[in-house]
């Protein structure tokens, strides 16, 4: 039986990324910043203000987090793509650096695809390209059934559609036994608890000696925010229902995203069921639900080609 996953370890996997992105950074050459340095920025939305960090140049390729996650955790992987892309990555609201103007709600599906499109918008760039994994996957979702024309392209990476299920009932009684756990135990083992049911295991992420740092900080980040995502943020991004009719009336490409290491997961069964709900092949992938981290570079290229189809390029 393998050991549960720490919640040390679980942060760790969460941010391997930026665990890789501070190793990786090279210092400016003749004082100019490297064109993969990020520009960070706060964007006023109704009712938030929404940190993002933006580096590149080419056309827009907007990652949205899942989950707990920030832009931090993206750092490494949006430096893959900086040299074709200008890639803008942000703290979804109520996460990390993105606060709510007052006392912290529940997080909302449509509030969050607005504040995506609101970002889209002020890049001055759209449409855009989309990239959203888990939990930013169903917002990137309805950022397209919303938006329809602030979006070219989302590769949805292994979204979280319960309700696409033939019987969530499964599923919503995992998630609620999870709450569960954090009200008896505390954010740890309802943590611990989530990462060994997902498997998703201490050897996929770095060690917390390994972490420079920079790292440390988006640790600390990512992991102030596991109480938030727990109470008011995994229910809400898990009963969302994407409008599929919506989704295959648009001119969105629509790329439903699965790792090849998730198969037999419960990631696997919700992901597949949206791909047959809007009647598309799902895109196998490098990885697993952290694919993005773990296979980085083979998982960067993919992606890459994957959006140079959807936007024409041949090349």
């Amino acid at each position: 039986m393998s050991k549960p996953i720490t919640i040390t370890a679980a942060t760790a996997l969460l941010i391997a990324g930026a665990v890789a992105a501070f190793a990786q950074t090279s210092e400016p050459m003749n004082g100019e910043p490297p064109m993969t340095q990020a520009t960070a920025s706060t964007l006023k939305v109704p009712g938030a203000s929404i940190h993002y960090e933006k580096r590149g140049r080419g056309p827009l390729l907007l990652i949205i987090p899942g989950g707990p996650q920030d832009a931090g955790v993206f750092d490494a992987f949006a430096q893959e793509l900086a040299d074709r892309y200008t890639v803008v990555a942000y703290d979804p609201r109520g996460n990390s650096r993105s606060h709510f103007d007052g006392a912290p709600k529940p997080l909302d599906v449509n509030q969050q695809a607005d504040d995506a499109a609101a970002l889209i918008g002020a890049m001055g760039q759209g449409p855009a390209l989309v990239f959203g994994t888990s939990g930013g996957a169903q917002i990137g979702l309805n950022l397209v059934a919303r938006h329809p024309g602030a979006v070219k392209a989302l590769v949805a990476h292994e979204p979280p559609t319960v309700m696409l299920l033939d019987d969530p009932s499964a599923e919503l009684a995992g998630i609620r036994a999870l709450q569960d756990t954090y009200r008896r135990e505390g954010v740890d083992a309802a943590m611990a608890q989530f990462f060994t049911a997902n498997g998703l295991g201490e050897g996929d992420g770095p060690s917390f000696e390994e972490m420079p740092p920079e790292a440390m900080e988006t640790f600390q980040r990512v992991s102030g925010n596991f109480e938030y995502w727990l109470t008011e943020g995994m229910m809400p991004l898990s009963v969302a229902e994407p409008d599929v009719e919506a989704l295959r009336a648009g001119k969105a490409l629509i790329v439903v995203a699965i790792g090849e290491g998730s198969a037999g997961q419960p990631i696997h069964a919700m992901s597949s069921a949206l791909a047959r709900k809007l009647g598309v092949e799902p895109a196998s992938f490098p990885g697993n639900h952290m694919g993005y981290e773990m296979q980085m570079e083979a998982f960067a290229q993919r992606l890459d080609g994957v959006l140079r189809q959807a936007a024409g390029d041949k090349q």
